[in-house]
């Protein structure tokens, strides 16, 4: 089942919120296995989260500000 952007940009704010920059360790350990195992769909979607978490931790965006993709 597709997820909107919207979606995928919440779950990460709430996967930040509860686990904290541990969660960018989660998604890329998600990432590997995945890809070893030969799931690289759901290897891409956690690369996704990966991805987002970074830029949650990193203060680029912001999970409860209004969501602008460029």
């Amino acid at each position: 089942m597709p997820m909107t952007t919207l979606e995928l940009y919440r779950l990460a704010g709430d996967l930040a919120d509860e686990h904290g920059p541990a969660a960018s360790d989660y998604a890329s350990r998600a990432v590997m296995t995945l890809e070893a195992e030969g799931a690289h769909e759901r290897a891409q979607f956690w690369f996704v989260m990966l991805v987002l978490l970074g830029d949650i931790n990193s203060g680029r965006i912001d999970p409860d500000a209004h969501i602008s993709i460029h």
